[in-house]
């Protein structure tokens, strides 16, 4: 996978993230203190900016209650 297909894949990551925060009415914060991850790491997952550990982000999907991604 070549660094734009990453960089893809982050930004939808973060596109299917900020939506289900929406959806659910949660705000950043809200959703990282459940996630037991920092307010600012979540706003950086939101905007592609980091790549999360399978840890970080399953806990967040299970915050926002998502099943599964389709990020490509």
């Amino acid at each position: 996978m070549s660094n734009k297909e990453f960089e893809k894949a982050r930004k939808a990551l973060g596109v299917k993230l900020l939506n289900a925060r929406e959806k659910l009415r949660l705000t950043q914060q809200e959703v990282a203190d459940a996630a037991n991850v920092h307010v600012n790491y979540y706003a950086r997952m939101e905007r592609g900016q980091v790549n999360p550990s399978f840890e970080k982000l399953q806990s967040v999907m299970r915050v926002l209650k998502i099943i599964s991604l389709d990020l490509f």
